[in-house]
């Protein structure tokens, strides 16, 4: 016959089944559960274990300390009992027998150590993983001053070492999480040691404990709670001191925790492992600053609560009692941005609250930085900017394209912009892909995150495609249909065709976006199943790409896709099937999409022409250019007509004039004109936008381009020097420059030089120099920056004309090759 026993009667510490019976009655019965249930099975174990050092007969100056999780004073249903008995003196042999024996006899997992305070700071010095246990020591029998000893040497220890041992720790989390893995996409995640896991809090706990940084705790508590309490239910679930939910336990745990099925459980711990993993992330970065800045400058002495995080807007960083410790030094990246200590922040002009596209300039600044968005202006964004109006400005666009293109030093960006919701504000169809499992084992990554991985390999395509910013856009868009019931493709789809227009993308563009995500599959399926020599199948892919241009898109999205996928989805083989199919589908579209007919010349620019041709002398046109219809607008750029004479070396210099003014391409037309007889004359027509938002005076600028062409203003020397003063700041890596000739059928009248490249101040003037020392003349040129991309076609000819010879254009494209380095 068996009695029942209540978690709240006494137990015998000499009777392991009694506390057995108790913790198995706690565990079983309608009380409390998640953190109150924890915290009351350390409470019985702490009873326990109090009674069985009375039990034993412990002296004076012994002491029972629980240490590690335990410590922490919570336990999980399966949890290991880490325990410290301390002493100051010699103890009977029996003594530490007296206590572990009844424990291992209850079936418990013991984990114990018996040690001076001495002995134990000496192993916790030659030991990081022991000294990380012992900052959480927690008395619980036996004389409490010893155990004060020992908690007030250890932290004393660990503040005083923390310079050297911080970095010994982060080591150690690489390591572990390069062993499991990112939590936040695995399908089968261990609990605490992957990144982002139970370990990484304990973590961020013991570098605040060191005074000198501490993790943004919005939400890191709930994170935490919300992992602790999948394990108690795995190990209830399963029976078995277990961290790693398995997919056989996945249905078992989520009924346990009353949640709908196993995708939504994993979506809630992924969640909670982003929150956990970010909170690293920014609390890293904030030790590095405070490491570098002491190795700089000596130690310094600090009062405790002072934290080293968070530099907003300001130009000085405050140390103890508020005292300014200097300024810093800041450095322009963008309007409203500056980069401090190895992050982007606001400059101190900014002004969140009127400037609705400033988080998507920052982040897209950052990225082509090589840097990230501190913490405290990424929260200051999310709190004062408004959202972005409908259609959004062509600058948010642009900016979102250029964050996209940044590749790899994308996903740090958006991380921070998905930890406080900016991302999606900016794409609410976001939320319904976001932390949602793959359960393929072909993939490696949750939807939201593939989108990202895939337009950081479709950055790296850029140069395949006439336009970078469609294939960015798709690639970040093409499984968006995910979070929607029925075929994703064509769920997405319906998304794309609603999203572009709100994005400001024209119907061309929304049309090509919409085939993109729609048939993002189509090339890979048909290649590998179905014949690529019949006729038929050639036609099947010609009726959905209906331009060489799109075509091109499809085929970089469609192989960026399959390696942001995982290495099984993309081989030789499969790359050779679909480039067989796509070059016998570019046969067939041969000749289509043609380059659009020039505009005919507005009544301004018509009167431009005349003057030029009458004076002999530049004529101009200057204008503000204002986006949105928003009340009070603020200028976004400038359109500027120049008329010239035509003469050698005019689209350099003329683009070299507007990068010394710190005026940035966005778009430029170059074509001739002969309204009188009297010779040709060049038509330029630039949209230009200023870098750091303060657009030049009107006359100053007419002026320098007069100058400039007169030979007073040395244009390039004066480009050579800001450059040689401006600090060196490291990039990122892109794809080198192409060069290329295109084929004779794009213009029988001249060549067609093409050329794509990562855009920087300067590269129009570059190129038009290595053109006019190449001694060709520009008829027209098409001059196109889609994000951080530009793409020209320039139309060459000799003096006399004509189109140039295969030999010399290939001269020429070397030459600008090397110009552009």
């Amino acid at each position: 016959m068996t009695t029942e026993t209540s978690p709240s009667d006494p137990v015998d510490p000499c009777d392991p089944a009694g506390h057995a019976a108790a913790r198995a009655a706690l565990l079983a019965g309608p009380g409390p559960v998640g953190r109150p249930r924890r915290r009351a099975l350390a409470r019985l174990t702490d009873d326990w274990l109090t009674g069985l050092l009375a039990a034993a007969g412990a002296p004076p100056g012994v002491a029972l300390v629980a240490v590690g999780g335990y410590g922490r004073g919570e336990l999980s249903p399966r949890s290991d009992l880490d325990v410290l008995l301390l002493h100051s003196g010699p103890i009977a042999r029996e003594l530490p027998e007296r206590i572990w024996y009844p424990v291992w006899d209850a079936g418990a997992r013991l984990d114990h150590a018996v040690r001076t305070v001495a002995e134990a700071r000496s192993v916790a010095a030659a030991d990081l993983k022991a000294q990380l246990g012992l900052l959480d020591a927690r008395h619980l029998a036996g004389d409490r001053a010893l155990t004060d000893a020992l908690r007030s040497a250890v932290l004393t220890d660990w503040r005083a070492s923390a310079p050297a041992r911080l970095p010994e720790l982060r080591e150690l989390a690489r390591a572990r999480a390069e062993r499991q893995g990112e939590l936040a996409f695995l399908l089968e995640p261990d609990l605490k040691e992957a990144r982002g896991g139970l370990r990484d809090v304990v973590v961020l706990d013991a570098i605040a404990a060191t005074w000198l940084a501490d993790a943004p705790r919005d939400g890191l508590d709930a994170a935490a709670q919300r992992l602790a309490d999948v394990r108690d239910a795995l190990h209830l679930a399963t029976g078995r001191a277990t961290d790693r939910l398995s997919l056989q336990d996945q249905d078992q745990v989520a009924e346990r925790l009353g949640v709908l099925d196993a995708d939504t459980l994993l979506r809630r711990v992924y969640e909670a492992a982003r929150t956990i993993a970010y909170a690293g992330d920014v609390t890293w970065r904030a030790v590095d600053r405070v490491l570098a800045a002491r190795a700089g400058r000596g130690r310094r002495v600090r009062r405790p609560g002072i934290p080293f995080v968070g530099h907003g807007a300001g130009g000085q960083v405050r140390g103890a009692g508020g005292r300014a410790r200097g300024a810093v030094e800041r450095r322009p990246l963008a309007e409203g941005v500056v980069e401090q200590d190895g992050e982007a922040v606001l400059a101190q002009g900014a002004r969140p609250a009127a400037d609705p596209v400033l988080p998507l300039r920052a982040a897209a600044a950052a990225a082509q930085n090589g840097l990230t968005v501190s913490y405290a202006t990424v929260r200051q964004l999310a709190a004062e900017c408004r959202p972005l109006p409908v259609p959004w400005p062509d600058e948010a666009r642009e900016q979102l394209v250029t964050l996209l293109g940044a590749g790899e030093a994308a996903v740090p960006v958006w991380e921070a912009l998905e930890a406080e919701g900016l991302v999606r504000r900016l794409l609410p169809d976001w939320e319904r892909v976001r932390c949602r499992p793959q359960r393929n084992a072909v993939h490696r990554w949750t939807v939201d995150r593939h989108l990202v991985e895939t337009a950081v390999r479709a950055a790296a395509m850029t140069r395949r495609v006439a336009r970078p910013d469609l294939l960015l856009v798709a690639a970040l868009l093409h499984d968006i249909g995910k979070g929607w019931p029925g075929d994703h493709s064509e769920a997405g789809e319906v998304i794309v065709r609603d999203l572009g227009p709100r994005m400001g993308f024209g119907p061309e563009d929304t049309e090509t976006l919409a085939v993109l995500v729609r048939h993002h599959l189509t090339l890979v399926d048909t290649a590998t199943r179905r014949d690529p020599d019949d006729p038929a199948t050639v036609e099947a892919i010609a009726k959905v790409v209906t331009t060489r241009a799109e075509l091109e898109l499809l085929r970089a999205l469609t192989e960026a896709d399959a390696l942001a996928t995982g290495p099984a989805a993309w081989s030789a083989w499969r790359a050779s099937l679909v480039d067989g199919l796509v070059a016998r589908v570019a046969d067939r579209l041969a000749g289509a999409g043609a380059p659009p007919v020039e505009p005919a010349p507005t009544a301004e620019q018509e009167r431009l022409v005349v003057e030029a041709a009458r004076t002999g002398q530049p004529a101009l046109s200057l204008r503000a250019r204002s986006e949105g219809a928003r009340p009070g607008a603020e200028p976004m750029g400038v359109e500027l007509d120049l008329a010239v004479p035509d003469r050698p070396g005019l689209l350099g210099t003329a683009a070299g004039v507007l990068a010394l003014h710190r005026l940035a391409v966005r778009s430029a037309g170059l074509r001739e004109l002969d309204p009188v007889g009297a010779g040709p004359v060049l038509l330029l027509s630039w949209r230009v936008a200023a870098q750091y938002g303060e657009l030049p005076e009107a006359a100053r600028l007419r002026a320098d381009l007069r100058r400039a062409l007169d030979g007073s203003l040395d244009v390039a020397r004066r480009l050579a020097e800001r450059d040689a003063a401006a600090p060196r700041r490291r990039g990122i890596p892109t794809p080198p420059p192409l060069v290329a000739v295109a084929p004779a059928v794009a213009s029988a009248t001249a060549t067609v030089l093409e050329v794509r490249a990562h855009d920087a101040p300067g590269l129009l003037h570059r190129i038009g120099r290595a053109l006019d020392g190449a001694g060709v003349r520009v008829r027209t040129a098409h001059v196109s920056t889609l994000g951080a991309e530009a793409v020209d076609s320039f139309y060459l000819t000799d003096g006399a004309g004509r189109p140039l010879t295969a030999r010399r254009a290939g001269e020429v494209a070397a030459a600008v090759r090397a110009a552009l380095g």
